[in-house]
């Protein structure tokens, strides 16, 4: 469990806090919206309407004592950047900001957040890619080059074990989980037959699962 500040009540502001007090963390959130604020209070950990803007009022927050804050306002960036800056100057353990353009990103990273999260940009993508693919249930982004994919088995896997269609040499794709009708084979050995209604974890560079699932 973590100690979390969240400053900015907008769509993804509400969600990202949400789905952290879902995960069992303390919450605190901030807006300036009295109406949103009020609205909000009773589900979270704690709840402020403030102008973070104001140094004296992020000081009286006692920012060193979180273990994130976040800062996620939507459209108002010069208060974004002000508030990143103030946040670290403040001894905020560790910052992390809402961008929308790249530009965005540069200043924020400059000026006290130490990662930055394109929300939109993100969704849009991950959406992009899942409908380009007619065997792709899901994914998760690690890093710009690999991802973890869900996908159905493959015709040609089917009836056939791991160790014989050479998946890791082949593909350069490593299987996680098979999941199944009545449970799941986490770190399946090479010796595992897929069957028609398997759905496959699997990890590998985008590029090549995308080529791989699209043929």
């Amino acid at each position: 469990m973590k100690n979390i500040l969240v400053i900015g009540m907008g769509r993804f502001g509400q969600r990202l806090a949400e789905r952290l007090m879902e995960l069992r963390n303390d919450v605190m959130i901030i807006d300036e919206n009295a109406d949103i604020i009020n609205e909000l209070a009773p589900h979270f950990t704690n709840a402020q309407i403030c102008d973070c803007t104001n140094p004296d009022v992020l000081r009286s927050l006692g920012v060193d004592t979180f273990d994130i804050c976040f800062v996620t306002i939507g459209e108002n960036f010069q208060s974004s950047l002000e508030i990143s800056s103030q946040l670290k100057e403040l001894g905020a353990k560790r910052v992390i900001a809402k961008a929308n353009r790249d530009i965005q990103a540069k200043f924020l990273l400059r000026n006290g957040a130490d990662e930055v999260v394109y929300p939109e940009r993100d969704m849009a993508e991950k959406l992009a890619i899942r409908c380009s693919a007619n065997n792709l249930y899901d994914f998760i982004e690690l890093t710009p080059e690999y991802s973890i994919f869900e996908i159905p088995v493959l015709p040609e896997w089917q009836g056939k074990t791991i160790g014989l269609i050479n998946i890791r040499r082949k593909h350069g794709i490593n299987v996680l989980t098979i999941k199944k009708a009545n449970g799941e084979v986490i770190m399946p050995t090479a010796d595992y037959l897929f069957e028609a209604e398997d759905h496959i974890i699997i990890m590998g560079k985008k590029n090549e699962v995308m080529r791989l699932i699209s043929r």
